[in-house]
């Protein structure tokens, strides 16, 4: 608790501090939170929020490294998104797109039994806000994702955890970009009564980046289906609406 979360959203939240899409519960997980060291300039730049480094030696500096490599990945696995777009692979490369990327890690730990009938879950059903998310697990299951979210009544599976590879998300601004071509991936998570772990990381594009459709994915029997939106904006709106006020924690 020495460590709770800032209004940056860095740090540590308890267990049902958090809410998905159309929830009523907090979901059943705590997590801690690390964003990008900056300033106070753009709206996701803050300086973190570490662990005593007497508590916890090495730890800043493993989660720092782990940060630089998984980032390193995502820029890849977008080259390779980029080609299948029809356009060029350094397409996302400039400084306004993932030039300077906004980036965000989560440590997540997963406890209790999940209902989704009492819409109780490890994680409610949602789907990622930026363009991507690369997730690292343990061998505990509990991620199902939907792959049709307009079909009644869902239809849920489970994704099963490979050992030494991670599970990449489509996030919501990928979506808009390809104008649906790639689908943002409606996922939750179960908890089965053991301890889940797993790490995600979130890559977004510069704050001030415009995510329009591209070229390549539109015409005019397939205009472009959102409107352009300022990346910032965005997940602005999409943090607020699901966060709990942990001003009682604080008393």
């Amino acid at each position: 608790m020495k460590v709770l979360k800032n209004e940056k959203h860095q740090g540590y939240s308890p267990v049902l501090s958090q809410i998905s899409d159309n929830q009523i519960h907090g979901d059943y997980k705590e997590s801690f939170f690390i964003g990008i060291e900056g300033s106070n300039d753009t709206p996701f730049c803050r300086a973190n929020i570490w662990p005593n480094p007497d508590v916890l030696s090495g730890w800043q500096a493993t989660m720092e490294k782990y940060h630089q490599e998984a980032l390193r990945v995502c820029k890849a696995i977008a080259r390779v998104l980029a080609l299948a777009l029809n356009v060029d692979g350094d397409y996302f490369d400039t400084p306004e797109m993932l030039g300077n990327p906004l980036t965000f890690m989560r440590l997540l730990h997963y406890e209790g039994m999940s209902d989704p009938s009492k819409g109780i879950y490890g994680c409610g059903p949602h789907s990622d806000f930026g363009m991507m998310t690369l997730l690292g697990t343990d061998s505990v299951m509990g991620l199902q994702i939907c792959k049709d979210r307009d079909v009644k009544p869902r239809k849920w599976e489970y994704i099963l955890s490979i050992k030494g590879a991670y599970i990449v998300n489509i996030g919501d601004l990928l979506e808009r970009w390809s104008n649906g071509i790639f689908k943002s991936t409606l996922h939750r998570v179960l908890g089965n009564g053991q301890d889940r772990y797993s790490i995600a990381f979130f890559l977004q594009p510069s704050h001030d980046c415009i995510v329009e459709c591209l070229p390549t994915c539109q015409s005019e029997n397939n205009p472009p289906k959102y409107p352009a939106i300022k990346c910032s904006t965005y997940l602005t709106q999409r943090y607020q609406d699901s966060q709990v006020d942990l001003s009682i924690y604080k008393k």
